[in-house]
C-alpha cells in the first residue's frame, strides 16, 4: 500500500487544450479519495495518469515515494477496475480473477489461495465456473474487484465502476466496495460524477471542474462549507437554493423577505450591494410545525407553493420567484454546466410528510438563518464560509480514517 502524490499535474492534448490543468493533490496510505464533478471536468484523464494510460504533460505523480511519470501501467503495481468490467468472456470467474497471477506466473497453489480469499470477501465462490455472460451486473462488477483484490497492489483505482447499474444495485454495490475498503485497508481513488458515491464512499472528496480542483475536504465539510456557487451547487440533492439578495445592513433582502444575518456573516457581506444567498431544502420547515422556542432563531415568511412532491418520509414544495435577468441567466448557465435541471429561479423545500401545505395555494414557512450561506455573484466565492470549522471536520474525518487502517491492518495480521 502507498501514497499517491500528484504535484502540478498538466494534461494538454494536441490542439493545446488544458484537460487537466495544474493539479497538485495528495493521497494518504490508506485513504479513500474521491475524484468528482460533470462530464468533461477531467477526473477520469487524471485517473489514467495516475496508472499510466495516459502521458503527463507537465508535472510529477509520486507513488509510494517513487516518481513513475515514465513506469509503464504494469511497472505501477495498481488495480484498475474499470466502467464495463472488461472482463474476459471466454474466461470462467475462476480465471478471470486469477489473470493478474497467471501474468505473474504465480504457483497454482498460490493462485487457488488468493481466488479463493477474494470469492470468500466477495461471496463469488458458487459462480467461480461459471462464464460473465451467464452473471449479473452486479456480479460482473464483483469479479472486476476480485481481480483488483487479488493482485495485492498498491492501490484501487476505480473509473465509475457502478454508471452500468441500476439504482438499487448501485446503493448495494456502494456498501459492499466501502465495506471492501475499510477491510483492506488499502489507499483508492475513484471517479464518479454522481455525487451520492462521493458522498457516501469518501474519506476526503476533491471536486473537479474544468480541469481545475475547486475544493478538497471531508464530504461534511464540502456539503456544510461549500467553497464556492459551483460546489455548492454540485453537491446536494436536491442542491443548494441561490436566491438574489440586496444587502441593508445585518439583513439581506430576498425574494421571500428579509433575513437577519448574525455578526459574523454580516461581517463578511460588508460593501455588498447584490448578493445570492444559499440555503439548502432542509434549512425551511413548515412554520406551523416549528416549535416556539425554535422561531426566533430563524425567519418566517409566506409564499406561494407552485408543486407538491410527497416521498412519504418527506416531501418537497417547490416555490417560484422573480430575479434579475443576469442572476437568471447565471443560474441557467451553472445548471447546464452541472448537468442539473434544478437550479432554476425557484426554491426546493423540504418539509415534514405531514405538513398540509398543498400547491397553488399560499403557506407560511420558516428558515434557519443561522444556517445561510451568502455568494458573491460575480465571483462566486462563499463570502460566508467558516473556514475554521470546515477544517474540523475535514480533520475529524482523518482521524476516523486513520483509526480504520490501523484496524483494518491489526486484523490482516
Amino acid at each position: 500500500m502507498a501514497s499517491i502524490e500528484m504535484r502540478n499535474i498538466v494534461k494538454k492534448y494536441g490542439d493545446g487544450f488544458p484537460a487537466v490543468n495544474d493539479v497538485s493533490l495528495d493521497i494518504a496510505d490508506g485513504e479513500f479519495m474521491i475524484l468528482v464533478g460533470p462530464s468533461g471536468c477531467g477526473k477520469s484523464t487524471l485517473l489514467r495518469m495516475i496508472v499510466g494510460l495516459e502521458d503527463i504533460t507537465s508535472g510529477d505523480m509520486v507513488i509510494g515515494g517513487t516518481r513513475v511519470n515514465d513506469k509503464a501501467p504494469r511497472d505501477r503495481n495498481l488495480s484498475m477496475v474499470f466502467q464495463n468490467y472488461a472482463l474476459y468472456p471466454h474466461l470462467s470467474v475462476y480465471e478471470n480473477i486469477a489473470f493478474p497471477l497467471r501474468l505473474q506466473n504465480a504457483p497454482d497453489d498460490e493462485v487457488r489461495k488468493r481466488v479463493t480469499e477474494a470469492a470468500d470477501v466477495l461471496e463469488l465462490h458458487e459462480h467461480l465456473d461459471r462464464k460473465p455472460a451467464n452473471l449479473s451486473g452486479g456480479q460482473r462488477q464483483r469479479v472486476a474487484m476480485g481481480r483488483a483484490i487479488v493482485r495485492a497492489a498498491d492501490a484501487f483505482l476505480f473509473d465509475e465502476p457502478l454508471s452500468n447499474l441500476d439504482a438499487k444495485l448501485r446503493g448495494q454495490m456502494r456498501t459492499e466496495i466501502a465495506r471492501l475498503q475499510r477491510r483492506l485497508g488499502i489507499t483508492t481513488v475513484y471517479v464518479t460524477h454522481d455525487q451520492t458515491e462521493a458522498m457516501t464512499l469518501g474519506d476526503r472528496v476533491c471536486v473537479l471542474r474544468k480541469g481545475l480542483i475547486q475544493q478538497v475536504a471531508s464530504p461534511r465539510e464540502l456539503y456544510e462549507q461549500p467553497v464556492n456557487l459551483f460546489v455548492a451547487g454540485f453537491i446536494g440533492s436536491p442542491p443548494m437554493n441561490f436566491l438574489p439578495a440586496t444587502v441593508s445592513g445585518s439583513s439581506l433582502e430576498t425574494p421571500f423577505g428579509t433575513i437577519e444575518l448574525d455578526e459574523r456573516r454580516a461581517k463578511a457581506v460588508e460593501g455588498k450591494e447584490l448578493v445570492l444567498v444559499g440555503i439548502r431544502p432542509e434549512y425551511f420547515e413548515d412554520a406551523s410545525l416549528v416549535d416556539e422556542a425554535k422561531r426566533p432563531l430563524g425567519s418566517v415568511f409566506t409564499a406561494r407553493v407552485d408543486v407538491t412532491e410527497w416521498l412519504g418520509d418527506s416531501q418537497y414544495a417547490y416555490i417560484p420567484y422573480d430575479a434579475p435577468e443576469d442572476v437568471t441567466l447565471q443560474l441557467k448557465e451553472l445548471s447546464r454546466e452541472l448537468d442539473s435541471d434544478q437550479l432554476r429561479t425557484q426554491a426546493i423545500v423540504s418539509i415534514d410528510a405531514t405538513s398540509r401545505i398543498r400547491e397553488g395555494r399560499e403557506a407560511e414557512f420558516w428558515l434557519d438563518s443561522r444556517k445561510v450561506h451568502v455568494f458573491d455573484p460575480e465571483t462566486g466565492d462563499n463570502l460566508t464560509r467558516d473556514a475554521d470549522a470546515g477544517a474540523e471536520l475535514t480533520r475529524m474525518a482523518a482521524q476516523d480514517r486513520v483509526e480504520q487502517v490501523e484496524q483494518a491492518r491489526q486484523k490482516a495480521g
